[in-house]
């Protein structure tokens, strides 16, 4: 097939990552619990990896118990091939697409993903976050590595960039997750589905984060709202946060909490949904299939099931194509509300994005590249 571009058009697909063996998971909680911008405690610099140290033994048996290591970079892969193949049918002006993985706390990291590119001869990249719920400390996190990467590299002028910083309400998205929901309503007898309470879960975050301004819980709201509607708003539901771990305040309710509760309650049907997850990991696997399954044993809910992870879904790649299709088509460096920092930010490098493309359709050629500009912009200024 002949396609249009000249050149592939990159598409990065950035996540948090995961240790894919036991040798892995110290290093991986050393840069998880260094990384200021995910969780800051007092004399980080010591603190962050003597908590890594300390976690380290316990996480490595957890890991143990799902195969020895995290499936995220199988399934990214995996997500990653279906996407470019849709891409190329529904964009084929900026066709051929390549992906390239850039995880923050393990391997492939952005500095890698930045050298394949450039090998490659890509010149137009959408940086596309797996957290289709913004927050400083996962997108915001990641595109600040990658900005980091690209200039010690000297790579900051080599692509031109616009990022997909949120898809939170995307419909394609929400109709991928609703029919998640569905699957695992379906696993309940149909006598019994109008009693099934619905636990939507997400990663908790510090609440000093979301004191500061972080829209991430609002972003989460957003999405459980319309995976709702979707469903015709026929279920009871509760949205609730897992994984809060160190020496401080996070989100809540606790989604563990949550189970008890309902448990105390005479709720004996719950389905829980990871409405923030992409793939299958840990809180998939272990927190939520072992250990929230046991609390609802034995606060007596006699129905605990979790529905599917999206993963390769043929409906939730479409829905990532479609994602990014309507980004390449729009013409422009990011959504309206990227520019807008939180309350208590403090950074002035928020919110960046390196060597944008122009919003103007004029100055566009058909990979979405302006080959005259160069620089930093943040969003929404010209370059």
């Amino acid at each position: 097939m002949e396609h249009e571009n000249p050149s592939p058009t990159g598409v990065v697909l950035m996540n948090l990552g995961g240790p894919r063996t036991l040798r892995e998971v110290g290093p991986f909680l050393h840069s998880l619990f260094s990384d200021r911008e995910i969780i800051r405690l007092p004399a980080q610099s010591a603190l962050g990896p003597l908590i890594a140290r300390l976690r380290t033994p316990r996480l490595e048996k957890v890991y143990a118990g799902i195969g020895g290591g995290s499936p995220l970079y199988d399934w990214t892969v995996r997500q990653g091939e279906g996407l470019v193949k849709r891409l190329d049918v529904l964009s084929p002006q900026t066709a051929p697409h390549r992906f390239y993985l850039a995880f923050r706390y393990t391997e492939p990291s952005s500095a890698q993903a930045l050298r394949r590119m450039a090998a490659d001869g890509v010149r137009r990249v959408v940086a596309f976050p797996q957290y289709p719920q913004y927050s400083c400390s996962t997108t915001g996190s990641s595109l600040h590595e990658l900005w980091a990467s690209a200039r010690r590299l000297r790579l900051d002028t080599a692509f031109r960039w616009s990022v997909v910083d949120r898809w939170s309400t995307h419909p394609a998205y929400v109709q991928a997750m609703a029919a998640k929901v569905r699957e695992g309503l379906a696993e309940f007898p149909e006598s019994e589905r109008d009693d099934v309470v619905v636990l939507f879960s997400a990663h908790s975050l510090p609440q000093r984060v979301i004191n500061r301004g972080d829209p991430y819980l609002q972003e989460v709201a957003g999405t459980v709202r319309d995976v709702m509607r979707e469903l015709g708003d026929r279920q009871e539901h509760v949205l609730c946060f897992q994984a809060d771990v160190g020496p401080v305040t996070w989100q809540g309710p606790n989604t563990e909490s949550v189970i008890r509760s309902l448990g105390k309650q005479g709720r004996r049907n719950i389905l829980i949904v990871g409405i923030i997850f992409t793939t299958d990991h840990l809180d998939t696997l272990s927190e939520i299939d072992v250990e929230f399954a046991e609390a609802a044993e034995e606060a007596g809910v006699a129905r605990f099931r979790r529905a599917p992870a999206p993963n390769d879904d043929p409906l939730f790649l479409d829905a990532m194509a479609q994602v990014v299709a309507d980004h390449l088509a729009a013409g422009i460096p990011c959504g309206p509300q990227f520019g807008l920092r939180c309350a208590g930010c403090a950074d002035p490098a928020c919110r960046e994005i390196l060597n944008p493309v122009r919003p103007d359709p004029a100055g566009l050629d058909p990979a979405g590249t302006d080959p005259a500009g160069s620089g930093t912009s943040a969003p929404g200024a010209a370059p």
